[in-house]
């Protein structure tokens, strides 16, 4: 077998030792959505409404979709978009995600109006979020993050609503909907990107004028620390939203940044830990979710990079990345492993002794990690392009 064909045959196991998985969760879950599930066991911490994570779930159903054309997949996918629909008028700037990729991603991939009609619904209430003092759509009230979230607190994982209000600026030919997208883009990398391309979690703005009182983690080891997360929320969706507006080339650029420190700062297997900066490594713990985002983000730079040898040096490193993921960390890693198959295990949910209790969770499968490998396969395989999702 040739070697792309070999390459070819590993991204298409492992995206079908994922799809085994989420037929197992399909079966086991109720009506609650999947949030984590124990590394161990593979039994699912769930939420009642799908939390901030909510989406990743119809997410990989409509994925799961395009890639097998099975219908059972499309009805499971619009049964669990309507489930989420009772979080559209939340007031949370991270609700952009999850009806991103449980909602709109079903009419960009299927033509589905349900997605359509439930993503719109979400759009609008995040563009009636956005403030004009600050520039930006702040966290909100309703915010998932522990404490510190009110009207004049931001975060780069805020960075989740532009790709579904330029989507919603595309379906409607509202430009409200661009305008919000473009200035809180614009303004939440300007907050949070350091010149080195290293990126910071949160903020704390002045309400008056939107000036930046202070910076520090919600999540991460420390306040001036670089949490994995953070630094691939900001790698992906600052690609994500060059994608949709082409003309403002910083957004790549700082994308680019992003993916340039973190190459030169992960680890050698291209693992992350779950914080850049926490000082017990390599005795700590290693975040596939982070990495997870970080090998979607790869593949869209690895088409959107200016240069040819700039794409060829993202699409090794995406496709290196995912290699590392189904390698160690996709069960079965051995032949009589009793957990279930296709499980992206070593995600590190929370490690702050402050989480919110259903958050706290190390070496699990998360369900959004989950959905970016998914994702990430996809494209390798070549059932999407990078800049379909």
């Amino acid at each position: 077998m040739m070697f792309e064909e070999k390459k070819q045959y590993t991204w298409k196991q492992a995206a079908g030792d994922m799809i085994d998985r989420m037929e197992h969760t399909a079966g086991a879950l109720g009506n609650a959505f999947p949030h984590w599930a124990n590394g161990q066991t593979g039994v699912w911490t769930t939420t009642p409404d799908g939390d901030w994570t909510g989406g990743a779930w119809p997410g990989m159903l409509w994925l799961a979709h395009r890639m097998t054309g099975d219908e059972k997949f499309h009805e499971l996918a619009r049964t669990w978009c309507l489930r989420l629909r009772p979080r559209a008028k939340l007031e949370t700037a991270f609700k952009g995600f999850g009806f991103y990729c449980g909602a709109a991603l079903g009419q960009i991939l299927t033509g589905d109006e349900t997605g359509k009609t439930v993503a719109l619904e979400a759009a609008e209430s995040l563009r009636n979020q956005f403030d004009p003092r600050l520039g930006l759509i702040p966290l909100g009230k309703d915010a998932e993050e522990h404490g510190q979230i009110g009207k004049a607190f931001s975060s780069i994982d805020s960075m989740q609503a532009v790709p579904l209000l330029f989507w919603a600026a595309g379906q409607t030919g509202d430009n409200s909907y661009r305008e919000c997208a473009t200035s809180h883009a614009t303004r939440v990398l300007d907050i949070h990107c350091r010149r080195n391309g290293s990126i910071i979690q949160s903020s704390e703005l002045d309400s008056r004028d939107g000036s930046v009182v202070r910076h520090f983690t919600h999540k991460g080891f420390s306040d001036t620390s670089v949490w994995g997360r953070a630094q691939a929320w900001g790698m992906l969706y600052s690609v994500m939203a060059f994608a949709r507006c082409p003309s403002e080339t910083r957004w790549l650029d700082q994308s680019m940044a992003a993916a340039d420190w973190w190459l030169a700062n992960v680890p050698d297997d291209l693992v992350a830990f779950w914080d850049f900066d926490d000082p017990a490594i390599p005795d700590t713990h290693r975040d596939t979710a982070a990495t997870a985002i970080v090998s979607a983000a790869l593949l869209k730079l690895a088409v959107l990079a200016p240069t040819a040898a700039q794409r060829s040096r993202y699409r090794e490193a995406a496709e290196l990345t995912v290699l590392a993921l189904i390698t160690n960390y996709l069960t079965p890693t051995y032949s009589d492993d009793p957990r279930p198959r296709g499980m992206l295990i070593g995600g590190c949910f929370n490690k702050r002794p402050d989480s919110r209790r259903h958050d706290s969770a190390l070496n699990a499968e998360l369900i959004f990690g989950s959905y970016f490998l998914f994702e990430s396969l996809q494209v390798l395989s070549g059932f999407i392009r990078a800049t379909d999702s």
